[in-house]
């Protein structure tokens, strides 16, 4: 699951600009220099027929090939608008991503989590952006399989708003590791696009709507 950082929106705008920039500049070029050329041909000696037919046809080539961008551009702008619809309807739904990484906002960090088998003791650690550990806590392996973090760290201060990361170390009886899928989840606060993705925004933080797994209705409203 990756995240989507706020700068890619203007890469995407600036890529897709210097392309059709780039082919603009080469019509225009080749427009001028065939022009020259017809110009300064010598009148005793004028340019092959083959010659100028072939030069018109990439000519038409340059011409066609600026057309064929414009109109990608125009079908991917509609396509992209007809997602961020379709994406609207998840604004104050809870969604739930395939990522251990979760927003700390004005609401706490959630996460989702199953054990491949039956823990006989679990243990959490939320991670900041560094990888440092903030919180670590003993959970019962009984308890519903979701975990809630409000920001406070083990030594009493808060956490800064942001992307933080959960870990799970889980054991059985005999004392084996055991594997445990861990999904984020929270409410659904705004729908925004980079220019050719479609992300939702949790708590500050902003995922890919690729990575959704699943979507419910908000119990907490």
């Amino acid at each position: 699951m990756t995240l989507i950082s706020g700068d890619i929106s203007a890469k995407t705008a600036t890529a897709t600009t210097t392309a059709t920039t780039g082919i603009s500049a080469d019509f225009n070029m080749f427009l001028t220099l065939l022009t020259t050329q017809m110009q300064n041909q010598d009148p005793l000696d004028p340019m092959d027929s083959s010659e100028y037919t072939q030069q018109l046809v990439q000519f038409s080539q340059v011409e066609q090939s600026l057309q064929q961008t414009n109109a990608l551009k125009d079908i991917l702008g509609r396509l992209d608008a007809q997602d961020m619809a379709q994406a609207s309807n998840y604004i104050g739904r809870e969604a739930r991503f395939d990522t251990p990484i979760a927003g700390l906002g004005d609401a706490p960090a959630t996460w989702t989590y199953v054990a491949g088998v039956e823990p006989a003791s679990l243990k959490v650690s939320v991670l900041d952006a560094s990888g440092a550990v903030v919180r670590t806590q003993t959970l019962d392996p009984e308890t519903q399989g979701r975990y809630s973090w409000d920001g406070t760290k083990d030594d009493g201060t808060q956490a800064a708003k942001g992307a933080y990361t959960l870990k799970i170390d889980a054991l059985d009886s005999s004392g084996k590791a055991v594997s445990v899928a861990i999904n984020s989840v929270g409410i659904v606060k705004e729908v925004v696009t980079d220019g050719s993705n479609v992300v939702l925004n949790i708590n500050g933080v902003r995922f890919a709507i690729e990575g959704l797994v699943a979507v419910a209705n908000n119990t907490a409203a």
